[in-house]
């Protein structure tokens, strides 16, 4: 079917159903029959769901920076991993191998992708549909303050909703399969 790319933490938190979530969202690609593209790692929820999706029989990709491959420790597993020369390139190779986004957990990185992702789809650059998913209510904060930028006239409605969340991985998933179908 399609390859979501996967923007998510190269650490694993502090609450354990942020790596339950992760997993169940790794399986459910696989099952789904969607390919994984990911930054490449194998620790931290970013190698909890290349490890889930693998496990299921899922293809994933993973994408580094030569120089990260070392300090994110690359996850050699995979179907396929791309070595980049910087970061700027990464996010261009996960951009271009996917089909869909979502953001799950994690720091700053995380938030970075999502938002420059988020961004080239506001000005046109692809017509990919972004999800985040809130687990615990992780992006609860994020999104009512993308809300008040509505309210305040520093973002358009419409982009606001093309964002799309959910707090399952499932109901994620299944929005963005209908995004797919009816773009």
């Amino acid at each position: 079917m399609a390859n979501i790319c996967v923007y998510l933490g190269s650490r694993e938190g502090r609450e354990p159903h942020f790596r339950e979530a992760t997993e169940v969202l790794g399986r459910e690609l696989a099952h789904r029959g969607h390919g994984l593209v990911y930054g490449g790692a194998r620790i931290g929820l970013m190698g909890a769901l290349a490890n889930a999706t693998l496990a299921e029989g899922g293809e994933v990709i993973g994408v580094m920076p030569d120089h990260l491959v070392e300090r994110e420790q690359a996850h050699h597993g995979l179907s396929r991993l791309i070595r980049v020369t910087n970061m700027h390139d990464r996010k261009a190779c996960m951009a271009a191998h996917a089909d869909a986004f979502i953001a799950l957990p994690g720091g700053i990185g995380t938030l970075e992708e999502l938002f420059e992702i988020w961004t080239w789809q506001y000005l046109g650059l692809h017509d990919k549909p972004i999800g985040v998913l809130n687990t615990a209510g992780f992006y609860t904060p994020l999104l009512s303050f993308l809300d008040t930028t509505v309210d305040n006239g520093f973002l358009a409605p419409r982009t606001r909703t093309r964002l799309l969340a959910a707090d399952h991985p499932g109901s994620l998933l299944d929005v963005l399969e209908r995004q797919l179908d009816n773009p």
